[in-house]
């Protein structure tokens, strides 16, 4: 039996968010320079998307690029960014045939000019795809995106354009980078780290963590899947006892 299908497909949970992390360690170990790392990490991209929409997933959200990436070293950055632009031209074709619509959340405009453009030319030519959306989070942090929300909503009450008696949690949820994505009911990290390393605090607030030591570059369709049935064979209570949630 495949492990696909011990999945049960109608609790497949419909958002799951991915800290991709073991790159440089993954090439450390293999005696190259950690870029090549991120090279082999675009071929776990494609796995992870392609076993996500095998299985009915709907939304898929990567942590690519952190707003602390910015402090590696500039070598490392710059081949990251044009691995970015690279990847992006060479799955365009892919993305559209498979029904995979780009999204991207984070500081956009700190990205330099030749990322932000070819950025928005994918995320414009697979905008009418609705098999799965997937979401790559670049110059990313929740506290930045935090700290964006309440600027935003100070603003909005120092023009009157709202009573701060009527900020409610759809408010604050109406101006993060998130806005019309569901959060994710399970969050993956990979490489053995047990941490969230600043990523989707708000939305992650009853999210399942799922950690595995496979470094990123690794990480192939049975790791998700098993990523999956893990998540099945949890009780997701929000707050209830099990027999609410199970009543026997």
């Amino acid at each position: 039996m495949e492990l696909s299908d011990k999945i049960d497909r109608a609790r497949v949970p419909r958002h799951i968010a991915v800290i991709m992390d073991g790159n440089g360690r993954w090439a450390q170990r293999q005696g190259e320079m950690r870029v090549v790392g991120h090279s082999h990490g675009v071929s776990a991209v494609r796995e992870t998307l392609m076993a996500a929409s095998e299985v009915g997933v709907r939304y898929l959200t990567l942590y690519a690029f952190s707003t602390e990436n910015w402090n590696r070293p500039q070598a490392e950055v710059n081949a990251l960014m044009d691995l970015l632009v690279r990847t992006l031209m060479s799955e365009l074709d892919s993305l559209n045939e498979n029904g995979v619509r780009l999204n991207a959340i984070g500081d956009l405009d700190s990205l330099p000019g030749d990322c932000r453009e070819t950025l928005q030319q994918a995320i414009d030519r697979t905008s009418m795809n609705d098999r799965i959306t997937l979401t790559l989070a670049l110059s990313y942090s929740a506290r930045w995106e935090m700290v964006r929300m309440v600027r935003r909503l100070a603003e909005l009450v120092r023009t009157g354009d709202i009573d701060p008696a009527d900020i409610e949690e759809t408010t604050l949820e109406e101006h993060l980078c998130t806005i019309g994505l569901p959060d994710p009911e399970l969050l993956v990290r990979t490489s053995g780290e047990q941490r969230i390393s600043n990523f989707l605090l708000w939305q992650i607030a009853y999210a399942e963590l799922y950690f595995t030591d496979v470094l990123w570059p690794d990480f192939k369709k049975d790791d998700l899947f098993a990523a999956i049935i893990a998540y099945q064979n949890r009780e997701r209570r929000f707050g209830k006892i099990s027999e609410q949630v199970s009543p026997q």
